[in-house]
């Protein structure tokens, strides 16, 4: 979508001009992971408009292949406005207008699947399910088991405002089921699913993925891995294996048991969120994916998978759009490798992703 930021804090109906910018949850990592140095595509649909134009452009100049995109002649690039105020805030407001844009037409058949699968790993969006039922029957398709299919990470990214009265979000528990790797908010998954027990109740309601980050906001991040006892680190380049479904012998997630162990799902690693002067939410939590699907791609440990999430959405917490270039990966590795109680001192404000290790790891919580 093209995405316009307000000139000024306040209501929609007061704020007098908008700043234009892009914004979606995919090209959003997208962008974010071609900035840390992956090669990444963004398949959609956009209109055979101006703001089409605007969005391929600016997608493509930050080194995302955009040639799978495809563009609609009768149908317009969907745009969205909102407020300055943070997305918790009971003042933010969001206007969508996206009911019969290009990208709702996306469907099993108007979409070339192959360029979708042709990746390491697919990223898919929530959002993307609730713009259309050819959009959910595309998301269904895509977390189908399918052999030989790249890792499909997904993030639930749950909009209420998003949905119709054809269906609602508990397809989104659907679809987070047919995935490998999958992040969801504890606050949405109360509200998207009415599951109020924390971390655990959101594993043991999905014990499929090999991977779960469950994200709970100033506290920070916890991860659930297939296998207990295991680094769930891919070694071998390829997807690691998928947990078998609910109801197998050994543990809920059909995994073999040691002795003691009882059958409650516990984290396989967390991480404290960091202290960050925040100017705007909007976008953090796909910084936050890019992070650690990075870190990911590079095989990294799941407690260092996590901090990189937090500091890829640290550099967009800091900056007013959608979209920030991410901290360069030597200051990353760095300030990732700190131990727990450096970690929990650093304090991160608007710019910290220009200065260098020694200046960030000096900018201290009091």
């Amino acid at each position: 979508m093209v995405t316009f930021l307000p000139s000024r804090p306040g209501r929609l109906a007061d704020v007098p001009a908008f700043h234009r910018s892009i914004g979606g949850a995919e090209s959003n990592v997208a962008c974010a992971l071609a900035a840390a140095g992956h090669t990444t595509r963004w398949v959609s649909r956009v209109g055979a408009d101006g703001f089409g134009d605007h969005l391929v452009e600016a997608i493509g100049g930050y080194g995302v292949d955009v040639s799978h995109v495809r563009r609609d002649p009768d149908r317009p690039t969907g745009v969205y406005f909102r407020t300055a105020g943070d997305r918790a805030d009971d003042a933010h407001e969001v206007a969508y207008y996206r009911a019969g844009s290009a990208a709702s037409a996306m469907s099993p058949t108007s979409v070339d699947l192959d360029a979708v699968r042709a990746g390491r790993v697919l990223h898919l969006s929530g959002i993307t399910a609730a713009l259309s039922p050819d959009c959910l029957a595309l998301m269904r398709e895509l977390t189908a088991p399918r052999a030989g299919r790249p890792l499909i990470s997904f993030d639930v990214n749950h909009r209420p405002g998003l949905w119709g009265e054809a269906y609602g979000p508990e397809v989104l528990l659907d679809l987070a089921r047919g995935a490998d790797i999958v992040f969801v908010g504890e606050d949405e998954a109360e509200e998207a699913w009415g599951l109020r027990g924390g971390p655990t109740a959101i594993r043991e309601a999905l014990p499929e993925p090999t991977v779960l980050v469950v994200k709970q906001g100033a506290e920070g991040a916890v991860a659930f891995c297939a296998s207990r006892g295991q680094s769930c680190r891919r070694g071998d380049g390829g997807p690691p294996a998928r947990a078998k479904p609910r109801g197998g012998e050994g543990g809920r997630d059909g995994t073999p048991q040691s002795p003691g162990c009882d059958n409650t799902p516990r984290p396989a690693a967390t991480a404290p969120a960091l202290n960050v002067d925040v100017v705007a939410t909007t976008g953090a939590g796909d910084a936050f994916a890019a992070g650690f699907l990075s870190a990911t791609l590079r095989d990294l440990p799941l407690k260092t998978r996590l901090r990189h999430g937090h500091l890829t959405a640290a550099a967009t917490l800091t900056t007013p759009g959608d979209l920030a270039p991410p901290p360069a990966r030597p200051l990353a590795d760095r300030l990732a490798a700190l131990d727990d109680p450096a970690w929990g001192r650093l304090r991160l404000g608007p710019g910290w992703t220009d200065a260098d290790a020694e200046a960030v790891e000096e900018a201290r919580t009091p």
